[in-house]
């Protein structure tokens, strides 16, 4: 007979587990927002990033920050690739802190909607939304479709967090890289994360 009592296995600190969390650049406009947010996080040592770029990205990378897709993997704690299934978060048995695509194309984002598992990237988003943890997805397009608008709703009734990576011109800033970095720290700070790059309303 069993000794179940024995076989518990050791309790793992709640703080290791949610040290980790996962970014994925798409192949929308935006790829800077991915990028810094991995950089940023590269700056807290005890956080591991775990990276999925999609096919898709690869020209936008090479448009708009003149960096291919080896370079963010560079920066990146772990990486896969995005046809990988058997990636470790892939499964639920993973735990993260939660979720960031950035930037999410309407592509990705229909998948994550519809629950149409056709990559990695959308697998995970699908994990994280079954075992309720954060999923944030930083959508670029404009102007929006009933299809996107709906596309968007269905994710955040099923928990997810729409965000817009639009800039927070009420801080006066005319600086587009602070602008990058004060979104980028705004959609860590959503999963818990604190960074120097998150600015509060009303707080020097």
């Amino acid at each position: 007979m069993i000794n179940y009592l024995n076989a518990i296995a050791p309790v793992i600190e709640q703080s290791d587990l949610m040290r980790r969390i996962v970014i994925a650049v798409t192949g929308s406009t935006g790829a800077v927002y991915g990028l810094r947010l991995l950089q940023i996080c590269r700056e807290i040592t005890d956080l591991e990033t775990h990276l999925i770029v999609s096919s898709g990205a690869e020209a936008t990378l090479r448009i708009e920050t003149q960096l291919k897709p080896s370079d963010l993997e560079a920066i990146a704690t772990r990486s896969y690739g995005e046809n990988d299934f058997e990636a470790p978060i892939a499964s639920g048995s993973f735990e993260t802190a939660g979720m960031i695509v950035a930037p999410c194309s309407m592509k990705t984002l229909s998948s994550i909607a519809t629950g149409f598992e056709n990559n990695l990237i959308a697998r995970a988003a699908s994990v994280h939304l079954k075992e309720r943890r954060k999923l944030v997805l930083l959508t670029r397009e404009t102007p929006l479709s009933l299809i996107h608008l709906r596309n968007m709703l269905q994710v955040t009734e099923a928990g997810g967090i729409i965000m817009p990576p639009l800039p927070p011109l009420y801080f006066e800033l005319n600086d587009f890289s602070k602008m990058v970095d004060l979104t980028a720290g705004r959609a860590l700070g959503l999963l818990g994360i604190v960074t120097k790059h998150r600015r509060e309303w009303g707080v020097d």
